[in-house]
């Protein structure tokens, strides 16, 4: 195994986000018109860089620099169009800033950036069937425009992207010797699973991609939806099964209840139950091959040290064997 966990200060130092200094990020804020205050409040991001941002006389404002070289301008645009289109039909997400110009995305040195108001709340509580309800019902609101049209040049979510790299990657430079004949037969067995699941017909639509409590903000009995990040074109239960939780029985009472309120506006096709298991294994496999791509960011070893460990590789080979176990179980249904 690499130690990927070495590397000298002077290294990690060269990482772009070495860049965001205090200075740096409100000379951008500045050069849109605004009036710093001075304080300035890092928030919890890793793939960018996102702070709180004092204004004097206003509200603070929230200021995401983009992960340099990870989407191209068109992407991040089309992230944006997403939003403004839900706007348009008074749908609770949380969209860019745009000046006098109609512009949302700015440039300063390396870095892509764009402003957002803050918008308070907290995060909801999924076990409560009837928040689930309200749920549903926006998320249906929200892909029957997400329907409407393709993303032209995000990605789509499936096996090869999130699964097949994500294994050769981790394979050739992270998984322990010893360890690695196990993690690839059992990798192949896995994936051959999910292939067969993610091939089924199913319709692709554009979706938030990473619709987890975190991303979330209840507030006056609504969800307002933040971060869009990582929208993409995929089966609209990528959406959907994130908010389930707890034993069999538990996400299939919960599921009933998301989908209720889903089909009051957009129809749920129950085919793609069948990928839930598939889409929650892609998401184990790209989240480590995550934490492997993102290793020079000075930001993960301080915040993940337990990552690359002769541990964390016996646990994710154990979870692996969960998911196999599941992929070959009754896919959840609708009552």
């Amino acid at each position: 195994m690499t130690d990927h966990n070495s590397g000298s200060a002077a290294d990690l130092a060269l990482h772009p986000f070495e860049a965001l200094t205090p200075e740096f990020i409100m000379d951008a804020v500045e050069e849109l018109g605004y009036l710093c205050d001075g304080v300035i409040f890092p928030l919890n991001s890793y793939e960018n860089r996102v702070y709180q941002v004092g204004i004097e006389e206003q509200p603070p404002l929230i200021a995401k620099f983009y992960r340099p070289h990870r989407w191209s301008e068109a992407q991040i645009l089309e992230e944006h169009a997403l939003c403004y289109e839900m706007e348009e039909y008074e749908l609770p997400v949380v969209a860019p800033w745009r000046d006098e110009s109609g512009r949302s995305l700015f440039q300063r040195g390396d870095f892509w950036f764009a402003l957002y108001p803050r918008r308070g709340g907290r995060a909801p509580e999924f076990d409560d069937l009837d928040n689930l309800l309200i749920l549903g019902r926006f998320l249906g609101r929200m892909h029957a425009i997400g329907a409407k049209m393709p993303f032209v040049h995000r990605p789509v979510l499936n096996s090869q992207t999130y699964g097949h790299a994500s294994v050769a990657l981790l394979r050739e430079d992270f998984i322990p010797r010893d360890l690695r004949p196990a993690y690839e037969t059992l990798s192949r067995d896995v994936l051959k699973l999910v292939d067969e699941a993610m091939a089924e017909s199913t319709t692709l639509i554009r979706v938030h991609g990473d619709c987890h409590a975190g991303n979330v903000l209840w507030r006056d009995n609504t969800p307002n939806f933040v971060d869009f990040d990582d929208a993409r074109m995929a089966p609209a239960v990528q959406d959907i099964w994130m908010l389930l939780s707890g034993d069999r029985d538990s996400q299939q009472r919960q599921l009933c209840e998301v989908v209720e309120g889903y089909n009051e506006f957009y129809d749920f096709h129950p085919r793609e139950l069948r990928q839930i298991e598939a889409l929650r294994t892609l998401r184990i496999m790209h989240y480590s091959a995550w934490l492997a791509r993102r290793w020079a960011d000075p930001a993960f070893p301080r915040a993940f040290p337990w990552f690359n460990t002769e541990r964390y590789w016996s646990e994710h080979i154990l979870e692996l064997r969960e998911q196999f176990a599941a992929l070959q179980e009754p896919s959840l249904r609708l009552l």
